[in-house]
Parts: C-alpha cells; structure tokens; sequence
C-alpha cells in the first residue's frame, strides 16, 4: 500500500494540515485544525512499512484511544480507515516529553519521587480503564501545562475487553528493551504489573543517570532480565537514599508477584518517603550474591508467569484506610474496627492498609502540641495508631501510620483518600446522641463525600453501654 505524501494546507476529512511536527520510525505526527475543535489537535499517520507490527500497532491504537477518557490520556477526535488515508487525530499535549530529563540525570531525589508520583497516578487512572500501555518509556510521557502526566502511544497497549491483535498475530516479545518487563519477554501481554516495572526502570534511570538493564537488541538478552538484577541504584548514585532505592527495586522484581500490588501503591510510598518499609533491598550496594543468582536463573528456565487480568489484579490489591478515633477511645469498638479491617484484609491478599487517626485542632487560636507532661501529642497518637494496629501482624510492607492534625476529622479522612487513591475506608461510629445527629456524625460525613466504599462499623447499645459504666 502506497499513499501519497502529505503537505501543509492538505484536507483529510475536514481536518487541515497545518505544520510537520515529528516523523517517527511508526508514524508521523502533524498539527491540524478543524473550525468545531476548541483545542490544539494532533493528526498521527502510520508509516506504511514492510513491518506489519506497526499497520497491527495501529489498528490497535484506534481501537482503544476512543474509549480513553480523562487527562493522563490525549482526548480522542477522529481516526480513518486503511481503505483511504490511515490517520488517529487526537488532542495536542503542548508539555514536553520525559525524555528531556534523562539528560539532567541524575536527579535529586525528591524530583524522582515527585516525577514518579504523577506518573504512576497516571497509569492507575489507566489501569482502571482496563488497559495495560506495554511500552511505558520516557518518550510517551508527556507533561502537561497543568502539571499532570500524559500517557501517549497506545500501539502496544492490551484493553482486557478487545481482542489482542498483537498477540494473536505475533510470536516476538513486544516492547522497548530498557523497560520492557520479565513477563513481556514471555509473551504474557495481560499483567498490569508489566508497567509497573517499566516505571522502576523509568525511576532508575532518573536516580542514577544510567539504564538499568542496558539496551538489548536480541531476545536473548532481553531474557537475562528473567534472572540477572540491575545494579542498585546506590551502588551507582551514593546520593540516592535508601526508601528510593527500596521503591525502584520493589518495581523491578523480576518475579510480578514480588512486585508492588498496584500503581497507586507505588505512588502512595513515592508521595510518602517516611512511611515506606525498608528491607534487605534498600541495603544493597552491589550484585545480588551468586547463589541467588543460580536459583532466579534456574526458575526462569520453565517460567509460566500466572495469568491475571487488570481488573483482577486491581482488586487483589486495594488501598485499604482504617480511621480510627483515639481521642476517647471504647476499646469495645476498637476490637470492632480491627476485625472490620481485618476481614477486609483476609480477602485481599495484596492489600495495603493505612492506618489513620486525626489529631484534632482548633479553627482559631494556638494549639498546644504537648500535654501536661510535656509529651508531644502528635508522637503520642502515632504510638497508640501502632499499638491499635499490632494484632493485625501485617509485615511491615503493608502497613503504614499517619496522623494528620485537622480542625474537621472528616475532611481530613475525605481528602486523604481522595489525595492517595484509597479503595475502601473502615471507620468506627460511636453511639449516637442529640448533638452527633445536630451536627453530622464523622462517619455519616464521611460515607456521604468519600470517593469510594465505606464500611462503618458500630458496637451493639448494651456493648457500648457496659464498656461506659465498666470506665
């Protein structure tokens, strides 16, 4: 198939050409307009090649990017046909591509973390749209003028809902070396933790200046990644601290399941580097010991990774939030909120817990951030959060403590799940009185404005009643 070339001031189905802005080896790109279009617009033309990945790449892209919504994605407009001119317009992302930060590499950590953050937003916001990118790179990531991240090039994604054209057609692992995952190598197209790993090596590279893995050109060495792990980011930044090493090597197990659970998960330790669990893999400053070398290289012989759809992986690993109130606490419904919290936990294997109390403040005036005794309140409530939280036995990578300081608790517990993706909030309710049902319970407030389900938990009368005349 032979089309003819296209020039500025060129008419494809009411769209005019305007300006070349890149040719890529897949496809070129062209700002166009259109009078009914209130936004900059982007027309993506395929370069018809011998390689017939990218005519199948293509197809696949104009099958997903229309049931794409929201702003980590380019909004959608037109797309053609093979039988005339091939073409995807869709919104322009006027922001730069991440690729020019690979040149200023390595960067401070807190740029890393805050860089990782918004990107691994992004790809939840994905993930939840069911559909894997599979080619997560810094060149189709782009940052828009608002701040937020754009995820880009949709011609190697999975929709979980489509047919997946490039596996049913190709036999060749499919993705960009430096990032693609243990997993892809394999030909497993259907595990959103592929992009996970994607995103550690993104991180490595802005951490340490350097590719974690290279850049292979052969599926044998695309394979080594099944057993043979990157040197630590320490080992080759000594700035890097320990909780962004822990992070980067968390997202790139080689094994999926040892990975993080979720992009929300990864974003949650990025947003919060004091509360992320350190173990072995932040001490690392060199080659993993060659005994553990042996037995990752003898498990990837007859590697059959487990398969498990975005919407399946998803809810094994939620973000699950326990508001627990600690100002005047029964411990009858403590006990309550903890088999609330860890029902909700037996049934999801892979979810994290964030423990929350809210340290309540004045709207006008000076707060007092000692008692009596002079012991700070604020470490005082994180204790009790630790203590309430010790019989659930969670190892210490799927639990946190926050303590926020807040005139109103149940804004406080609203923005805070809104802010960190949470799943599902367990909360307590205490027995109701005139001025709880005057003024609106925490809990009720909470159910009404949280942006996602809510169990609350309350104590029968007479429990309640024993506890206070027991007290």
């Amino acid at each position: 198939m032979i089309l003819p070339p296209l020039a500025v001031g060129q008419r494809i189905d009411g769209f005019e050409l305007e300006q070349h802005v890149h040719r890529g080896g897949m496809a070129s790109l062209w700002r166009v307009s259109r009078p009914d279009l209130s936004f900059a617009a982007v027309m993506k033309v395929p370069s018809i090649q011998d390689d017939p990945t990218s005519i199948v790449g293509f197809e696949v892209e104009q099958m997903i990017m229309p049931l794409l919504s929201g702003p980590h994605v380019p909004r959608f407009v037109a797309a053609g046909g093979f039988e005339a001119q091939p073409y995807i317009v869709m919104e322009y992302i006027e922001g730069p591509s991440l690729r020019a930060k690979l040149d200023q590499a390595p960067l401070p950590a807190a740029e890393v973390a805050a860089i990782g953050t918004a990107v691994a937003e992004a790809l939840h916001d994905l993930h939840q749209q069911h559909v894997i990118h599979l080619d997560l790179k810094p060149g189709n990531i782009l940052l828009r003028p608002g701040g937020q991240m754009v995820l880009i090039d949709y011609g190697l994604a999975r929709h979980e809902k489509l047919p997946d054209l490039l596996a049913e057609e190709f036999r060749l692992p499919l993705g960009t070396g430096p990032y693609i995952s243990p997993e892809q190598v394999l030909r497993v197209r259907d595990d959103p933790r592929s992009d996970l790993f994607a995103l550690g090596a993104v991180l490595y590279h802005l951490a340490t200046g350097q590719r974690a893995f290279g850049t292979p050109t052969s599926v044998a060495g695309l394979r080594k990644r099944l057993y043979h792990a990157p040197a630590p980011p320490r080992a080759v930044n000594p700035d890097c601290p320990p909780w962004l090493q822990e992070v980067i090597l968390h997202c790139l197990e080689p094994d999926p399941e040892q990975r993080y659970g979720s992009a929300a998960q990864v974003a949650f330790d990025l947003a919060q580097p004091r509360t992320v669990a350190l173990t072995a893999r932040s001490d690392l400053t060199g080659p993993a010991p060659l005994a553990e070398q042996l037995r990752r290289w003898l498990r990837s012989l007859g590697a059959v990774p487990e398969r498990r759809n975005v919407s399946q992986q998803l809810m094994r690993a939620p973000i699950v939030l326990a508001a627990v109130d600690l100002s005047q606490e029964w411990e009858a419904l403590a006990d309550a909120l903890r088999a609330a919290a860890r029902r909700v936990l037996q049934s999801e294997p892979y979810a994290r817990l964030a423990c929350l109390s809210v340290l309540k403040t004045n709207r006008i005036g000076l707060d007092t951030p000692t008692d009596e005794a002079g012991r700070n309140l604020h470490v005082q409530r994180l204790v009790q959060l630790q203590h309430w939280a010790r019989s659930l036995a969670l190892p210490p990578n799927r639990v946190t403590y926050h303590v926020l300081e807040a005139p109103d608790p149940a804004v406080a517990i609203v923005d805070y799940a809104r802010a960190n993706r949470v799943d599902h909030i367990v909360i307590g309710s205490r027995a109701s009185s005139g001025l709880r049902r005057y003024l609106g319970s925490v809990s009720t407030r909470v159910v009404a404005e949280a942006p996602c389900s809510v169990t609350v938990v309350k104590v029968p009368r007479e429990e309640t009643l024993g506890a206070a005349v027991s007290a």
